[in-house]
C-alpha cells in the first residue's frame, strides 16, 4: 500500500472533518507563501506567482464547496500544500540569501 492510498483512506474515512482541517490548512499556507511573495518584491513576477496561489488556494475551497468526489477533493488538498509549500521554500531561500 503506498503512502498516498494510506492517507486517501484515511481522508476519505473521517471526509468532513478532514475536509474542514484542509480548508484552514489550505488557506493559512496560501497566506504565508502570499506573505512571502510580496516580501521579496512587487513586479509582474510577483503578482502572477501571488495569483497562482491565490487561484490554487480557492480551487481547494471550491472542490469543497461543490461537494466533489473525495478523490478530487484530496488530490486538489494535495496539490494545494505542495505548490504553497513550493512557493513558501522558494521565497524563505531568497530572503535569506
Amino acid at each position: 500500500m503506498s503512502v498516498y492510498q494510506k492517507y486517501y483512506g484515511e481522508f476519505k474515512e473521517m471526509y468532513y472533518g478532514n475536509a474542514a482541517i484542509g480548508i484552514i490548512a489550505s488557506s493559512c499556507l496560501g497566506a504565508i507563501a502570499a506573505m512571502f511573495i510580496l516580501m521579496t518584491g512587487h513586479g509582474v513576477l510577483q503578482m502572477l506567482q501571488l495569483f497562482a496561489v491565490v487561484m490554487i488556494s480557492m480551487g481547494y475551497n471550491t472542490a469543497v464547496l461543490a461537494c466533489l468526489p473525495a478523490k478530487q477533493v484530496f488530490n486538489s488538498l494535495v496539490g494545494s500544500v505542495s505548490v504553497n509549500l513550493l512557493f513558501i521554500l522558494y521565497h524563505g531561500l531568497m530572503l535569506l540569501f
